[in-house]
């Protein structure tokens, strides 16, 4: 590469989403130029044509920028990749097996977590929850393992703004109380859906992590109240701890 005016337009901005998808938090256009040296008035363009087609937005604040829709679904197509869909696949598969109960893949998005991949039980009485499906963060176990990874600041930030929904007598609406959880399963490193987000279903979810430590998804299984409880959840927590690391090998392999 040359010197950084000479960096060729398209790579400018492939190194601005790679700052800004990198970073532990939101920046803004001059703290993304801190790394670059790029004229102020080149960031600010890239930054504005990043926003404007929908791979990076502003906080609420306006200052401060962090990924977009457009740029995790291109992760989440990353996550797709031949390779790397074979193997989580399999891990999946292996995780069904053993638990006998549906196994999902599961990453945030800006209204909830996505269910991007999942491993059908062959149960006939079964909770269908598709690929597609989008749920909440307050109530559902991939959903409290999300908000958990977030710094003590930004998880408080980001409880106070969320609509905490009673979706069922069990689900946590108070703020303090949904914080508390959450500091809990940060130090366990595993969350429980006890029948929060549907009544007659619990779940179990831990993080997929990068190499550096931050969250990338949720694997996680979930079933009726028929044949799970939350203490046979937790007895199956190690075979969901070691799927996940080896997920996390698989992705970090890439």
């Amino acid at each position: 590469m040359n010197e950084t005016g000479r960096i060729p337009t398209n790579l400018r901005t492939m190194l601005i989403l790679e700052i800004v998808g990198n970073s532990d938090s939101p920046l803004s256009p001059t703290e993304i130029n801190d790394r670059l040296g790029l004229p102020k008035q080149t960031v600010h363009r890239l930054c504005a044509t990043l926003v404007e087609e929908g791979f990076l937005v502003y906080e609420p604040s306006g200052k401060r920028l962090r990924p977009a829709r457009r740029l995790r679904l291109m992760a989440s197509g990353i996550l797709f990749a031949s390779r790397i869909h074979v193997a989580r696949r399999q891990i999946l598969e292996d995780i069904s097996r053993q638990v006998r109960e549906t196994v999902n893949f599961v990453v945030p998005e800006d209204t909830g977590m996505s269910y991007i991949d999942r491993v059908e039980t062959d149960w006939a009485f079964r909770v269908q929850l598709p690929i597609g499906t989008n749920v909440p963060f307050h109530c559902t176990a991939s959903g409290k393992t999300f908000l958990a990874g977030l710094s003590k600041k930004t998880r408080k930030k980001m409880v106070s703004a969320l609509q905490l929904e009673q979706m069922t007598p069990n689900t946590i609406t108070d703020p303090d109380k949904l914080l508390a959880e959450l500091d809990t399963i940060a130090r366990q490193g595993y969350a429980i859906d006890a029948e929060e987000f549907m009544e007659g279903m619990v779940a179990i979810s831990v993080p997929v992590m990068d190499s550096r430590g931050r969250f990338m998804a949720a694997v996680a299984f979930h079933g009726p109240t028929i044949r799970l409880s939350t203490d046979t959840l937790i007895a199956r927590k190690s075979l969901m701890t070691e799927a996940a690391s080896k997920l996390s090998a698989v992705l970090a392999d890439d």
